[in-house]
Order: C-alpha cells, then structure tokens, then sequence
C-alpha cells in the first residue's frame, strides 16, 4: 500500500488529471492497457525504460483498490 501512495499522482495540469506513474506522463490507464494487451512486465518495462517493478505493482494496486468499492443492495 505503502507503495501505491508515492508511486501513483495526480495532476490536474498533467494528462487530464489522470492518474500518473511517478509524475510521469505514462498514465495507471497506459500500464493496465499494455498487461491487458497480453504483454508480460518484462516487455513493458523494455518498453518504458523509465518505469520500475514496483511502478507496475502500484498500477494494479491502485485498479484494485478503484473497483474496490462498497455494493449497494437492492
């Protein structure tokens, strides 16, 4: 979690306010889309050499934790 906190930012002024990598402009949206594309860490981090492991462990902690909401009964 602890992760999660420093490694995931949000600018208003930076990509639509969007969530972003480090203050990078390589958004959450950016990473989760390359893994749902079928590539492996390996080959993202090959192909955004400014991210790290633990930037992509972030990414999906902080999509977990987005649909991670309460669900309201009918």
């Amino acid at each position: 979690m602890e992760s999660l906190q420093h490694r995931i930012t949000t600018n208003p002024r930076q990509c639509g306010g969007r969530p972003c990598i480090r203050g990078m402009r390589i958004r959450v949206a950016d990473v989760l889309q390359l893994f749902a594309a079928g590539l492996t860490a390996e080959q993202i981090l090959a192909e955004m050499p400014d991210l790290e492991a633990a930037d992509l462990q972030a990414a999906l902690q902080y999509a977990a934790r987005q649909l991670d909401y309460p669900r309201l009964a009918a």
